[in-house]
């Protein structure tokens, strides 16, 4: 990419995608494309076909995806396989029709099996059963890879597919219900701080133990595999660290400053009991995160009370 190249960010106002935007921004890059869900829903082949057809990117970033937390890809599967199956099969294919010279597929660790040894290596793909709480996201995700790898071998697309671990960072979503477990916890810590409750709910055992990348290291990363990643298959993005959600809920509590206790729903499905990305491909190519954990939640948490104004 040339700082004059003309890139699309396809879901530039999510988490990952306003990352990436901000990053671009940052490095000097002066014709990003962007358009809201109102501007062109994803979702519908011919307006996708018709915007690529007139904007012609020279890169995608495809960081458009309907996500959520366990709660929400249990509630939604239809939704959740139909709507992220879509939108990367439209951004996909209309990239190859109108000569896209580089393209972006950000996927998930939840691609990878249950089960799967630790740290998770790029090569356990489809290697055994998923997670049941989040298969159709998961699926959907593992056909976006094997879209991309089928679009390189029979056309020669320079599609690339890179496997976040779990993210945190400016505009994340706190809702409770749709949320993710981290956001979760810091609108848990914070109300429970605020309204004086003696005990917050941590839902499952506490047990598990999951991997965190601030968005703002995945977009670094994102761009250095745009410049320095030509092949098929994935690249894992994350820390190579992990914490069990108890650590990860004593670590919000400090940064929150709340002084109650914690109760744990063992009635709430606990998911994949250890989700590590095995980091040495990227690490190998000659990239590593920056922001340690309690440092970027100290951020987040600050971002999250400045955006709670009502809250007095």
């Amino acid at each position: 990419m040339n700082k004059k190249s003309k890139i699309y960010i396809a879901g530039h106002r999510g988490m990952v995608g306003s990352a990436i935007h901000r990053k671009l921004l940052g490095m000097g890059y002066t014709n990003i494309i962007t358009r809201t869900s109102s501007e062109l829903d994803l979702r519908v082949q011919e307006p996708v076909n018709e915007f690529f057809e007139t904007e012609r990117p020279d890169y995608v970033f495809l960081a458009a995806a309907k996500v959520g937390g366990i709660w929400a890809n249990q509630s939604y599967p239809a939704d959740f396989i139909y709507q992220n199956i879509v939108v990367q099969s439209n951004v996909i294919h209309s990239a190859y029709a109108t000569g896209v010279k580089k393209l972006l597929f950000l996927g998930s660790s939840c691609i990878y099996p249950k089960l799967a040894p630790q740290p998770m290596k790029e090569e356990y793909l489809l290697t055994g059963l998923l997670e049941h709480t989040n298969e159709p996201y998961a699926i959907a995700k593992i056909a976006g890879i094997k879209m991309c790898d089928a679009y390189r071998a029979q056309y020669g697309c320079n599609f690339i597919s890179v496997m976040p671990t779990n993210l945190y960072g400016p505009n994340d979503n706190y809702d409770l219900q749709n949320a993710h477990v981290l956001p979760t916890l810091i609108r848990k810590f914070h109300e429970a701080k605020q309204n004086g409750d003696p005990a917050v709910t941590i839902w499952g055992t506490g047990t598990p133990m999951r991997e965190f990348l601030h968005a703002d290291d995945l977009a670094d990363a994102c761009c250095f595999l745009m410049e320095n990643y030509n092949q098929d298959g994935l690249v894992n993005i994350g820390t190579g660290e992990d914490v069990t959600i108890t650590q990860l809920a004593l670590l919000i509590k400090e940064v929150v400053g709340y002084e109650g206790d914690l109760i744990y729903d063992a009635s709430k499905p606990d998911g994949t009991p250890r989700k590590l990305m095995d980091v040495s491909k990227l690490t190998n190519l000659g990239w590593k995160y920056s922001i340690e954990l309690k440092d970027g939640l100290k951020q987040v948490y600050n971002d999250y009370k400045n955006s709670q104004t009502s809250t007095p």
